[in-house]
């Protein structure tokens, strides 16, 4: 049998990469590789236009030096191109190779073992991973070749080069405002925008991005002239020579970016065009310098931060990580796909009815591109179909659509094309009198008048912004998409805090929209929600979830951004109940940091979010009734973390179930470090709430799950317990929504005022950390009958109760679930009340909520969507799992009120300390001995339990514990 060396192996290695990167050159065991060191030979370089360099060394298992092999090639300069190598790749063959008949062959099929070092600043050298090695295939290694070969660094210097540039033509137009304001407004109709700050940085923005595309494509045509040559500092009129060198672009095509870029610079006076025009053109020759391209996604971010009506569309940038991640999860789940064919992914159909910038049709394009280019393919072939026929995208924002025409233009800026699917839609009062809500009209109709069509010159006849033959209808047919990506709008109509406290109806209130346009726009989707999972206290996230399934034809793919709350929030039931009848194959992501900045896909959210990928079911093909449940331990930071989180669910074979006890969750590993974990569960068919989320600990959710179905499961114990439960909603009725008590005429009868120890209607209202460190509570505040609303007052003070259920329980602050008044009480904004049949149960309540397992009853059955709290409804608490009292002996409810008695002047700590609490260890052990009858292990147990749910991100919300806070038993 053949013995084989490593130059063989690399030889075979390389010949096996070229044929999955076609577009750049691979050079194995290649001498003279590396400027001023002629006798320095990297086993494998990889060069291509526009990317870094990237070295692979590569020795056989057990590879003593190949690391530092490596290390020692970061900085150097190569003679191929003259670039710095600022990626390498250690990688380490398997010992089977020496031994093949076949290399190639071998290779193809081996696992490799690999990490790779970076250079993110000079003598500063970063591994990844940190410690072990990941394990893949040789195409996974062609993949991390091109990932690696653009330099976050490079993309960072030329996105604040970028911005800053903006800022510094912004200000130009901002004076152009103050004095020629109707120069100034007629640039903010183009953009279907008003002419505030935010605008005008559009505007120059939009002009940046042309320039650095014109600079781009200067010489790829034989008319298009450079920067230099239409706008340098010895051009007379700066204005009309890039006007001039605009049309020849635009009669080539590439409409998307610079039709409206255009419009806007024929609209300004020539001397500020030209100031404006000098200023971008630096920044667009300084960004064009770091080497950078446009498929980097950097107008894109930079765009997103100049919306201006993120406030009420409420829409944010998808990370450019985040989108790569579901891009490949999505990807990974189309089935029968032939990647080589370049035809039969010219009939691929994908769609982002909420497309924003363009970041998730940008990811799934570099998906699509990289999958040919890997099975052999010329991903260059695909650009025309891609955009003419592939990739559609809708949004309400003209600015948006053109970012995302440019994105994806400048993927391939040699390929032009002749028209594509990106389409402004209607949004508000239309010149007919009628209300449009956008890309949502497509719930009811498969095609739309569009707005404008800036894409297409066979369809636009006049600017961007008017109302002219542009308009095009937009031809979207149900159930004809493979796959629908998008991370749309998560706006409440029931929003009435924050910034939103005086909106009508914030879901619909963007573009200045006034309250009749907000009235019609709501009347409008509740025509258009007929049918389908859409709840308005979901927000409008819910009716883009919607859409996306009526467009997506059998077998095709779902996937979606979306707030925590889509997979625990009552109000996201009916999307749920979709999944669990039409969908299998689902998966749920979500991360389990403790920072609130860092829980969600987007930028700037400031709560916590999923994603939810899962395939349509084909007839007579059924749901299987379970999900993937995977957590995160942080976030990915860039396009390296992404693709391991990816591969690494991809492979991480046999999942465990929750079902199987408590002992925790398959890891999912990369090198020697847990980047998270995954869970098997059951999805309700009645779209009960997946607990299971946001965990770094998958034992709790295994206990609590057991524990919802009456079985007391410890971790540690080989068996169940058997324990009696039930749902408040069968011992109790639940309380009001505190706008029925005192929102506006007719709907609340009365008013709110500050309390008194005579008051006729007492009310525990809101949380008062002074007031809340025991089960029993004073009321803050009482309630006066208005006039002429008598008799509704007394309907609704029989449902008052001296039990109180805390609805926004924020586990790191506060210490009770549940709160007793003395007197009978009515139940506010962070209190409803609970009211039982039998007065006695208000003391089991009581101690039973505040114990650990009722911590863990809350915690599980709440919506985390915010760092150390767990939020709720009056009428999801009617689904909370509790200990059913209607099982309890009389000796058993005396039990419960003696220890209540015993507690109700006890101090409590905050609930992220209910381990170290003295007094939470002793009300643990008179609920679990006493009152229920276990023995001392059970009760060690559920200590033991209270430290892991202590530990866990979303009850300690990165709040630090105090010095010597331990496990008190």
């Amino acid at each position: 049998m053949a013995r084989q060396t490593e130059p063989s192996a690399n030889n075979a290695l390389g010949n096996l990469l070229q044929a999955m990167m076609g577009r750049s050159t691979v050079r194995s065991e290649n001498t003279r590789a590396i400027a001023e060191h002629p006798g320095l030979q990297p086993d494998i370089l990889i060069t291509a236009a526009g990317r870094s360099p990237v070295v692979i060394e590569a020795e056989v298992i057990p590879a003593a030096s190949v690391e530092q092999e490596a290390k020692d090639r970061l900085g150097l300069e190569t003679t191929v191109d003259g670039r710095v190598i600022e990626a390498v790749i250690a990688l380490r063959y398997p010992e089977s190779l020496r031994q093949s008949d076949d290399l190639q062959a071998d290779l193809k099929e081996a696992s490799l073992s690999y990490c790779v070092f970076t250079e993110e600043a000079k003598d500063a050298v970063t591994r990844f991973p940190e410690s072990g090695w990941l394990d893949g295939s040789a195409e996974d290694l062609a993949d991390m070749v091109r990932l690696v070969s653009v330099p976050q660094r490079a993309v960072d210097i030329a996105a604040t080069t970028l911005q800053e540039g903006i800022a510094g033509a912004a200000k130009v137009l901002d004076e152009v405002s103050n004095t020629r304001p109707a120069i100034a407004a007629d640039i903010a109709r183009l953009l279907g925008m008003t002419n505030v700050p935010q605008t005008r940085r559009m505007a120059c923005a939009i002009m940046a991005n042309a320039l650095v595309f014109h600079e781009r494509i200067a010489g790829m045509h034989p008319n298009v002239r450079s920067l230099a040559q239409v706008c340098g500092d010895d051009v007379t009129n700066p204005q009309a020579e890039t006007l001039a060198a605009w049309q020849d672009i635009l009669d080539i095509n590439y409409f998307a970016i610079f039709a409206i870029a255009k419009d806007i610079l024929e609209r300004l006076d020539s001397g500020d065009a030209s100031i404006i025009l000098r200023r971008l053109r630096d920044t667009a020759q300084s960004v064009r310098a770091t080497g950078v391209d446009n498929s980097h996604d950097l107008t894109g971010r930079i765009f997103q931060r100049l919306i201006a009506d993120r406030k009420y569309l409420a829409t944010f940038y998808t990370l450019p990580a985040s989108a790569a991640l579901l891009a490949r999860l999505a990807v990974a789940k189309l089935k029968d796909v032939d990647w080589s064919d370049a035809e039969a992914i010219g009939k691929l159909r994908v769609a982002d009815f909420a497309c924003g910038t363009g970041a998730l049709l940008s990811a799934v394009y570099e998906q699509i591109a990289a999958r040919h280019e890997r099975a052999g393919g010329d991903p260059k072939a695909l650009h025309r179909a891609l955009i003419e026929d592939v990739l559609y995208g809708c949004d309400v924002m003209p600015s948006a659509v053109h970012i995302t025409g440019s994105t994806l233009s400048g993927m391939e800026p040699s390929v032009d094309f002749q028209e594509s699917r990106l389409y402004t839609m209607p949004y508000g009062r239309m010149e007919d009198g009628s209300v449009m809500i956008g890309s949502l009209e497509l719930l009811q109709s498969s095609s739309v008048l569009t707005l404008f069509n800036t894409s297409d010159p066979a369809k636009r006849t006049g600017s961007a912004g008017e109302e002219t033959a542009s308009q095009v209808r937009a031809e979207i047919p149900d159930e004809s998409f493979d796959l629908v990506i998008m991370n749309p709008p998560f706006t409440r109509n029931t929003t009435n805090e924050g910034q939103y406290a005086s909106t009508f109806n914030a879901a619909f209130a963007a573009f200045e929209s006034s309250d009749l346009d907000q009235r019609d726009m709501g009347k409008r989707m509740n025509v258009l929600k007929t049918g389908t999972c859409y709840h308005g206290n979901a927000g409008i996230a819910s009716a883009f979830a919607a859409l996306a399934h009526k467009k997506i034809k059998p077998r095709g793919v779902l996937a979606l951004v979306l707030p925590l709350a889509a997979a625990a929030g009552l109000s996201w039931q009916g999307f749920r109940e979709m999944l669990a009848e039409k969908y299998t194959d689902i998966t749920v992501l979500s991360i389990a940091d403790s920072d609130n900045n860092l829980l969600s896909f987007s930028a700037d959210t400031g709560m916590a979010e999923c994603l939810v990928i899962a395939r349509k079911c084909r007839p007579p093909e059924l749901s299987g009734l379970r999900v993937q449940l995977a957590s995160l331990s942080r976030r990915p930071s860039g396009f390296i973390q992404a693709s391991e989180v990816s591969r690494t669910m991809s492979t991480v074979g046999l999942v465990r179930r929750i079902e199987d006890g408590p002992y925790g969750a398959t890891p999912l590993i990369s090198g020697e470090e847990r980047i998270g974990e995954i869970i098997s569960a059951p999805f309700s068919q009645s779209g009960e709430p997946c607990g299971a989320v946001r965990l770094s600990d998958a034992s709790l959710a295994q206990t609590a799950f057991a524990l919802s179905s009456a079985k007391l499961w410890l971790p540690g114990r080989a068996s169940t317990i058997r324990i009696n439960m039930t749902l408040l909603g069968d011992l109790a009725r639940t309380g009001l929504h505190h706008r029925d008590i005192t929102g506006p005429r007719p709907r609340g009868p009365f008013d709110k005022t500050t309390p008194s120890p005579t008051a006729t209607y007492p009310a525990l209202w809101s949380h008062n950390a002074r007031n809340e460190t025991r089960m029993v509570c004073e009321v803050d505040s009482q309630l006066v009958v208005r006039q002429g609303m008598e008799g509704k007052a007394r309907t609704l003070w029989e449902t008052s109760s001296r039990s109180h259920f805390n609805l926004d329980f924020r586990f790191n602050s506060q210490p009770l679930a549940a709160a007793f008044t003395d007197r009978e009480s009515m139940g506010g904004r962070a209190w409803p009340t609970v009211q039982f049949r039998d007065k006695r149960w208000d003391y089991v309540f009581s101690v039973w909520s505040n114990s650990t397992l009722g911590f863990l009853m809350h915690w599980w059955h709440s919506n985390r969507q915010h760092a150390g709290r767990g939020t709720s409804t009056s009428r999801a608490a009617e689904s909370l799992p509790v200990l059913d009292f209607r099982t309890l002996t009389d000796e058993q409810l005396e039990t419960a009120e003696e220890i209540f008695n015993e507690f109700r002047d006890k101090e409590l700590k905050p609930a992220f300390l209910a381990d170290a609490d003295p007094n939470r260890a002793l009300l643990d052990r008179r609920v679990i001995c006493d009152l229920l009858g276990f023995d001392k292990q059970v009760y060690v147990g559920v200590r033991r339990l209270a430290a892991k749910w202590c530990a866990e991100p979303s009850v300690h919300g990165g709040k630090k514990r105090p010095r010597g806070a331990t496990l008190f038993i």
